[in-house]
């Protein structure tokens, strides 16, 4: 049996969507934001603490791309995954891992107006460049999306993909810090990508431990 260890609006969400896109059946062990995650018990699955952490035949992943990468390649007949010999395979590769350049910059910007709870330690600097950050990336997205190709509906030409896994996953974490009004085609990419079961399934339950209490937090400036 598959177990995942997941906390709500993080990285490990891009593993539990792919399990349930995938539909097999998986044991999600979803913790808290607390010290649960320093104790020793949980380091013996994930060393630094963090999550997600997958165990799986014996084994223990603790990256949330390579769990991807690792399913994809494990269940092929979900076609989420682009074997090498395929022509998207330098593009899913490259996509896939863009997310994580996105999720860098919301994860700087979690920080700051988050996990920060004295504002002489919050820098409108810091703020002002990672929001611009997340810009960038969304325009990297808005070119990708907007690219004449026939039935361009997701990152690659040969269609959905755990590459849109990895970026939509992130860009519903950075849409909290930076909205999505001047990208019209990567909020529509969004949408589609928002209506999947799949997406919805892994989204936090009513009355789950979040990290995002807000639906957005705006530019915040010293007082």
């Amino acid at each position: 049996m598959i177990k995942l260890h997941h906390c709500h609006q993080t990285r490990s969400m891009r593993v539990l969507w792919l399990l349930h896109e995938l539909d097999i059946p998986f044991e999600l062990i979803a913790h808290s934001f607390d010290q649960s995650l320093r104790a020793p018990e949980f380091l013996s699955h994930s060393p630094v603490g963090r999550v997600p952490s997958l165990e799986m035949e014996g084994e223990t992943m603790f990256e949330s791309l390579a769990i991807l990468q690792y399913l994809t390649a494990k269940y092929p007949a979900a076609e989420l995954g682009r074997s090498i010999d395929d022509p998207d395979f330098a593009e899913w590769l490259t996509w896939l891992n863009f997310g994580e350049t996105l999720t860098q910059h919301t994860a700087a910007l979690t920080q700051q107006h988050i996990a920060l709870y004295d504002d002489t330690m919050r820098s409108p600097v810091v703020m002002k460049l990672e929001a611009a950050r997340i810009g960038k990336c969304y325009d990297a997205l808005e070119r990708r999306l907007s690219t004449p190709v026939e039935n361009r509906d997701y990152l690659l030409t040969s269609g959905f993909s755990a590459a849109d896994i990895s970026v939509g996953q992130s860009v519903y974490m950075a849409r909290h810090f930076v909205k999505l009004d001047n990208h019209p085609e990567t909020a529509r990419w969004y949408d589609r990508l928002a209506e999947r079961p799949a997406f919805q399934a892994s989204l936090p339950p009513e009355g789950a431990d979040l990290l995002y209490n807000e639906e957005f937090y705006p530019p915040w400036t010293a007082s």
